[in-house]
């Protein structure tokens, strides 16, 4: 497949899946079909359906769990945001959650690496080897400081880190409560977010 050549701005529909694209191209998009979600993976255009209820809710309830925090917490976590892209030299990863904490600022998005970063795993082993795997080894070497999988099916969290040698790695079962030092004080209780999935049997 040739090179599409982009002169101001790009307009993509799901059609374009597979389209060869550099990182700087794919910042030029401005218009993209509902209900779907765009990423650049390694210079590939890769378009995929939004998550499902039960993913999109999980996500929320962590936002909630985190606005919480950020108010009796002041001046620790500078901002979440859901859906956001993780910008790495070659790739526009769209992560499901990113938080950003200790900057004492407004985060720019476009050069602040986001302290942690969340993903929630969908069903289907291409999705699991990318969360797993792939996905953190590009996070922690960008050098988000925890990379968060939050797996409903699994019934589990795990918790990547930067290592010397390798990464670390903690998982965090059902029953557990989850404390981060990156957040001091936050208490992420897994059993609540996943009976937020729960009530979405239907997927």
């Amino acid at each position: 497949m040739s090179m599409t050549v982009v002169s101001e701005s790009l307009v993509v529909c799901p059609d374009d899946n597979g389209l060869l694209l550099t990182a700087e191209e794919f910042d030029t998009i401005t218009e993209y079909a509902d209900n779907y979600r765009y990423e650049l993976i390694n210079g590939v255009l890769i378009v995929n359906p939004i998550p499902g209820h039960a993913e999109r809710d999980s996500n929320e309830k962590l936002g909630h769990f985190l606005r919480n925090y950020q108010e009796q917490h002041p001046g620790v976590l500078d901002k979440t945001l859901f859906e956001e892209y993780v910008r790495t030299p070659n790739s526009r990863r769209r992560a499901d959650r990113v938080i950003w904490a200790s900057l004492g600022r407004v985060p720019d998005p476009k050069t602040d690496v986001p302290t942690i970063v969340v993903e929630f795993i969908s069903k289907g082993r291409r999705d699991r080897h990318r969360n797993y795997v792939l996905k953190r080894v590009e996070y922690l070497a960008l050098g988000v400081a925890e990379y968060w999988v939050i797996d409903r099916f699994q019934r589990t969290l795990t918790v990547f880190r930067p290592g010397k040698e390798a990464p670390q790695e903690q998982i965090v079962g059902e029953s557990e409560t989850y404390q981060t030092p990156l957040l001091p004080g936050f208490e992420l209780q897994l059993a609540r977010l996943l009976g937020v999935a729960d009530d979405w049997l239907d997927e």
